[in-house]
């Protein structure tokens, strides 16, 4: 999606890829009846990793789909040939690195593929730059915990994102746990009282969330952010908004966090990846994803969670960036329309954090991008960072993607989804590579109940676009057994790497009997002995 000037105007804005072995190629798109032309050779993007370099010519983006093409593709690597000239250098990146959504759409897989931690990290640095107005900067420490001295020195990173004015163009969702931490207390509070807002401090490995303390952990976040606004010559400490994850009930190490707060002259403007990195707890890789917008301007995210991953009108942590200049409620509302359909159709364990935290906050640098623009984009965004969250979950193998169809409104086909990728039964035969699929349709029974009789008559359940069960009755034999499994193989990925080898999915549909208009997708995670061991030794 972006524009090359020598296009013809009824190819305008498109592009394809030729395998040169002249495989079998399908496109997405129209293509012109004007012949293509090839305009040079390049490094296919990280998004085609193992496909051999092509020449570009004008049309549609087109991807091989037949086996000896796939089969060429796992054999051949890429050899390094004449790049993009400068002037495209930053539509390359954008193209290759964005998500295509493909995540979220029954039957559809993402084809990205990695093959070592140095290319995913390449990946996301090429999508890191900020936007305009911004400055990050990051520090480390080490500190004994007042709970559990015999565990010695433990590290945590301090993260700082700056903006050069205090803003009030800033919007939130935090979580609805009963006992959330002080950093969402204050949080709720800046919003409320309709603070602008000019820097964001995010510590981990302690989620300051009611500690022995007097106030419960308020004045420790207050001090970090009065101490922060002296070093970086802000107007005021309620003009920072903090955000801690990591291990709840400890106190902060306030002294020894305040002795390691960045200064002005740590500022900077390099790509947001050091400080996906820095807000990491038990993630095995940082999350981030960008868009462009309209008129030069950027949206980019952060994002952390790897357990407790079952968000209630928010996420983990999540901080998203742009220089779009929005009102404050449009920024909240589009907010909290992308955190319902992104962070809050997502599942790993079924527990919901104290700390849960979304921030969406602009610089207001750039007027003239249509908020339908805007809009779409952040929920674009959201996704793609709920599902990296999701396949980053702790001992993750397989993500799980449910699309129900067919329920009486929104909410219960959403909670049809949650309910299957929540049923420890069904997550551990996924783990398995097990088409065990007796207790999907006993989970989708159980959550509908007599209530549902009418959502059960009727009913179809598929994995894999299989059919696997049909007017009261499961459709099997031995071949699509062996189907089955092959998918459930097919989504496998290796939870030990420190990069996601694939994004691809278990695929599973639920289409609900009686005729309704509610439908929902829900992200989930299987469950694997990998998650208990990493839960078992948490806070060590």
């Amino acid at each position: 999606k972006f524009k090359v000037d020598t296009i013809d105007d009824n190819m305008e804005g498109t592009m394809i890829i030729l395998h040169p072995a002249h495989a079998a190629v399908s496109h997405r798109g129209a293509l012109a009846s004007a012949p293509l032309r090839a305009m040079r050779e390049v490094e296919l993007p990280s998004v085609f990793s193992r496909a051999v370099t092509a020449p570009m010519a004008l049309g549609a983006v087109a991807l091989s789909r037949s086996a000896g093409a796939r089969r060429m593709r796992r054999n051949r690597r890429p050899e390094v040939v004449k790049s993009f000239p400068r002037r495209a250098a930053r539509a390359h990146a954008t193209c290759a690195c964005r998500a295509s959504g493909a995540e979220w759409v029954a039957g559809e897989q993402d084809d990205r593929e990695f093959q070592s931690e140095e290319e995913y990290l390449k990946s996301l640095e090429l999508q890191g730059a900020l936007p305009g107005g911004f400055r990050l900067a990051s520090s480390s420490l080490k500190f004994v915990p007042q709970e559990a001295q015999e565990m010695g020195e433990l590290p945590m990173k301090l993260t700082v994102i700056c903006l050069e004015d205090p803003t009030d163009q800033v919007a939130a969702t935090f979580t609805q746990n009963a006992f959330p931490g002080a950093p969402v207390k204050l949080g709720r509070q800046r919003l409320r009282e309709k603070q602008k807002i000019q820097a964001l401090v995010v510590n981990n490995k302690i989620s300051n969330v009611s500690p022995p303390d007097a106030d419960g952990g308020i004045m420790a976040s207050q001090r970090i952010c009065d101490e922060l606004a002296k070093n970086l010559q802000l107007p005021s400490g309620n003009c920072v908004l903090p955000s801690s994850t990591g291990v709840i009930g400890w106190r902060l190490p306030v002294d020894e966090m305040v002795a390691a707060l960045p200064a002005l002259e740590d500022l900077s403007s390099s790509p947001a990846l050091e400080a996906a990195k820095g807000i990491m707890t038990t993630d095995r890789y940082p999350k981030l994803a960008a868009r462009e917008l309209a008129n030069g301007a950027r949206l980019v995210g952060i994002a952390k969670g790897a357990g407790m991953i079952e968000p209630n009108m928010a996420t983990m942590l999540c901080f998203l960036m742009t220089d779009a200049k929005l009102s404050p409620d449009e920024m909240q509302q589009f907010l909290s329309e992308a955190v319902s359909e992104s962070f809050n159709a997502i599942s790993v364990d079924g527990d919901e954090s104290t700390s849960d935290t979304t921030v969406l906050i602009s610089s207001g640098h750039i007027d003239g991008v249509p908020p339908s623009v805007f809009r779409q984009a952040l929920r674009e965004l959201c996704r793609d960072l709920a599902a990296q969250v999701v396949r980053n979950g702790e001992g993750t193998q397989h993500v799980i993607r449910v699309t129900v169809k067919g329920a009486e409104d929104q909410e219960m086909a959403k909670k049809v989804g949650k309910a299957v990728v929540n049923g420890p039964l069904f997550k551990s035969a996924v783990a398995g590579n097990d088409p065990n699929v007796g207790r999907l349709i006993g989970k989708v029974g159980q959550t509908l109940g007599a209530s549902g009789a009418i959502m059960a008559e009727g009913c179809v359940c598929k994995i894999g676009g299989e059919t696997i069960f049909e007017d009261g009755q499961f459709r099997l034999d031995t071949e699509k057994e062996r189907r089955l499994s092959g998918h459930l193989k097919f989504a496998a990925a290796n939870c030990d790497l420190p990069y996601p080898e694939h994004r691809r999915v278990v695929d599973v549909e639920v289409i609900l009997g009686g005729g309704g208009s509610g439908t929902a997708v829900v992200l989930g995670s299987d469950l694997t002995t990998e998650y208990v061991k990493i839960n078992a030794d948490y806070r060590s």
